[in-house]
């Protein structure tokens, strides 16, 4: 009796379910919530804000720092050229 139902277990866990298995998961990487185009527009225009607020406290600080010689940023100091604002992540 074993001698038949291994062989017919397996066959059936190779042909049943391991496609079975496969393809529920493969249905649910398609059903997941993918990114946008205009979330990826709207992200990039925030990306690029942070950057331009970014060298405006820059300017702002260094403006402080020359009225002011006891000044000292909260941060390290950047130079402006560290980054491209047409950089894309």
């Amino acid at each position: 009796m074993e001698d038949v139902l291994v062989p017919i277990m397996v066959c059936g866990m190779l042909f049943i379910g391991m496609p079975w298995l496969i393809f529920h998961y493969v249905t649910k990487w398609k059903q997941a919530p993918k990114i946008t185009d205009e979330d990826e527009k709207l992200l990039d225009e925030l990306h690029l804000l942070a950057r331009r607020l970014e060298d405006r406290l820059q300017t702002v600080e260094r403006i402080v720092a020359a009225d002011n010689p006891d000044f000292r940023p909260q941060r390290p100091a950047q130079e402006p050229d560290d980054y491209d604002f047409d950089r894309r992540n």
